[in-house]
């Protein structure tokens, strides 16, 4: 197992009232799981893998990632552990808009202190996601596919053991979204890497090895599938 909910919940305080946007939530991802979390807008998606990913703390309950408490740690122990071990794909692509497509790529192993190599290792995986032409391109001389594709190369950098991915083709249009989820699976097989995507697209979602249903902030349903994305 690397990654456990136990009873989590995420509240706010409203001007008049407390709003629960995640209720109770509880499941387990086992290492090189492929996972989808669905559900409307508004069920908690982002929020809970926000969560998982230590990007924002739990009002309650507990997070374990590879078998640590990260809703436990201090923001620099979560920052240490994301870095060692966590992707993170964005929707919004969230590249650095000052730095070169290349450059953007080797920030994560700069920050592990793996200056040795990560020159040629960025490259090549630009290269692997087709982007091997446009290494010295700054994101806005991107387009949008080109832009995910980087950030795509950006999340397996450093050789996450989970990797967290929310609406990976949500922004793209349907032809390049195909691109970005054939080389997001193809890569995640190659890495041997556990994903956890959430998204709204159910022909996405099939093609995982299990999808969770949130709806109210509740799960709602934990249901196995049989995985196209290894076949």
């Amino acid at each position: 197992m690397i990654l456990e909910a136990s009873e989590v919940f995420k509240t706010y305080q409203g001007v008049n009232k407390k709003l629960t946007v995640l209720d109770n939530i509880n499941f387990h991802v086992e290492r090189g799981e492929i996972l989808a979390i669905v559900g409307p807008s508004g069920s908690g998606k982002t929020t809970l893998l926000g969560l998982c990913a230590g990007l924002d703390n739990p009002s309650s309950g507990i997070l374990k990632l590879d078998n640590e408490s990260i809703s436990a740690m201090s923001e620099n122990e979560k920052a240490e552990i994301r870095n060692k071990k966590v992707g993170f794909i964005f929707q919004n692509f969230q590249l650095l808009p000052t730095l070169s497509a290349l450059e953007n790529v080797m920030i994560p192993l700069e920050l592990q202190g793996r200056s040795k190599g990560a020159r040629a290792k960025a490259i090549a995986l630009l290269e692997r996601v087709g982007l091997g032409d446009r290494l010295n391109h700054y994101p806005s001389q991107l387009s949008g596919g080109e832009q995910q594709r980087v950030s795509l190369a950006r999340a397996f950098s450093n050789d996450p053991e989970i990797l967290f991915a929310d609406e990976p083709t949500g922004n793209l249009d349907e032809e390049t979204g195909e691109i970005v989820e054939h080389l997001l699976f193809e890569l995640n097989k190659e890495k041997q890497t556990t994903l956890i995507i959430v998204t709204h697209d159910l022909e996405l979602a099939n093609k995982t090895d299990r999808i969770i249903r949130l709806k109210g902030g509740k799960i709602v349903s934990d249901q196995s599938i049989k995985s196209e994305a290894r076949s």
